[in-house]
């Protein structure tokens, strides 16, 4: 699922659904004193003459959602605002709240006309959200967009199969690309595209292998990679491409290891690092690979020092990695760790606030990171936090 580029990527990845994805709902406005404005933060640096990479930065607390969820998607806008959309707090989501990084306040917006889980949001090249698919008890089959500009929501073209626990991705051609999941048969292979000059679904090439719960990510060249999930065999560790220009899927290398899911970041020298999550035989993983499109490989690089899933990752501005929360199959996570490319090597970041799995996360328009929402063994949660 997507964690899309968009997002959420995920997905996931920033802004989009991790690892699968959700919705919210509500009408009026969030107040909350602990309200923080945010500021331009410090990078973390890298000496050259050390394989050591300080953090110097810290999680400061903001305005709370205004309903605790998982699963939820937290997509940037064009305007730097961050928009949250359903979920799952014990019931499933339509409602959607809107954050202003310069007030440090949520506000509610126009709800989803249907509740949404396990689904995706993918911005758009006009800057609009599209959400698509997902559960609330019955599969979703329906997309929905929000336009920045009036904050409200419209119906577009229905997908031509109900899907949920998928991935999406925008294209550099402005399409949406959306791919495996499942629906009432079970698990998928196929995929469609979504035109938004159009508003119309058309159908793709399919997946060599059907998938739900995949990770998705635009690479530099255009192309989408592929990972994991799982369908029928278990856990699934292969990979594969779809390029835009022949709408054909082909394999590439397979991780060493399956692990569902992993959280993504596409690195600044277009690598793709795949960190953590759950092997085939129930093991939560500490380790981490990394794909070089160049070649079609994995190679594996640093571990942890937490075994994690229910994890995020977040690119930060001077190329090193983020990873935050999740899951470690007996204690909920509140630890981060920071990845440098240029060792491959992990040291520990700061603690956040809250212990946390199934949040999603964001990076502002500024380079500051935001984790929103989760679960962990009190509650849903709806405190956030920034770094």
């Amino acid at each position: 699922m997507v964690v899309d580029m968009d997002t959420i990527i995920m997905s996931i990845i920033d802004g989009t659904r991790f690892p699968f994805a959700s919705i919210t709902s509500s009408a009026n406005v969030t107040s909350n004193t602990t309200s923080t404005t945010v500021s331009t933060p410090d990078t973390v640096s890298t000496k050259s003459t050390s394989s050591t990479t300080k953090a110097p930065r810290i999680w400061i607390t903001t305005g709370s959602l205004s309903i605790p969820r998982e699963f939820h998607t937290a997509s940037v806008l064009t305007n730097g605002k961050i928009l949250v959309t359903g979920g799952y707090n014990g019931a499933y989501l339509d409602t959607t709240e809107l954050y202003d990084p310069a007030t440090g306040i949520w506000t509610t917006v126009g709800a989803l006309s249907t509740a949404r889980y396990y689904y995706t949001a993918s911005i758009l090249t006009n800057g609009n959200v599209l959400v698509t698919g997902g559960t609330n008890g019955n599969l979703v089959n329906s997309a929905e967009l929000y336009n920045q500009t009036t904050n409200t929501w419209i119906a577009t073209g229905n997908m031509n199969d109900v899907r949920y626990n998928h991935a999406a991705v925008t294209l550099t051609n402005g399409k949406v690309l959306i791919l495996g999941g499942s629906d009432n048969n079970g698990y998928l292979n196929t995929a469609e595209l979504y035109d938004t000059s159009t508003g119309i679904w058309t159908t793709t090439g399919n997946m060599n292998a059907a998938r739900t719960n995949p990770t998705a990510v635009l690479l530099t060249n255009g192309k989408v990679l592929v990972i994991g999930g799982y369908n029928y065999n278990g856990y699934l560790n292969s990979a594969e491409l779809y390029d835009p220009s022949t709408s054909i899927w082909t394999t590439t290398g397979s991780m060493n290891v399956a692990r569902d899911p992993p959280a993504v970041s596409i690195l600044t020298n277009g690598k793709v690092l795949a960190i953590g999550g759950e092997s085939t035989d129930g093991v939560i993983l500490n380790s981490a690979e990394l794909y070089d499109p160049s070649n079609g490989t994995w190679t594996t690089t640093g571990n942890m020092s937490i075994s994690r899933k229910g994890h995020t990752a977040s690119l930060l501005v001077n190329g090193t990695v983020l990873v935050a929360g999740g899951y470690t199959g007996n204690t909920y996570l509140n630890t981060t760790e920071l990845y440098s490319p240029s060792t491959g090597l992990w040291i520990a970041g700061p603690n956040m606030h809250t212990a946390r799995e199934f949040h999603a996360v964001s990076t502002l328009l500024n380079g500051t990171v935001m984790v929103s929402g989760g679960t962990n063994d009190a509650s849903y949660i709806n405190i956030v936090e920034l770094y």
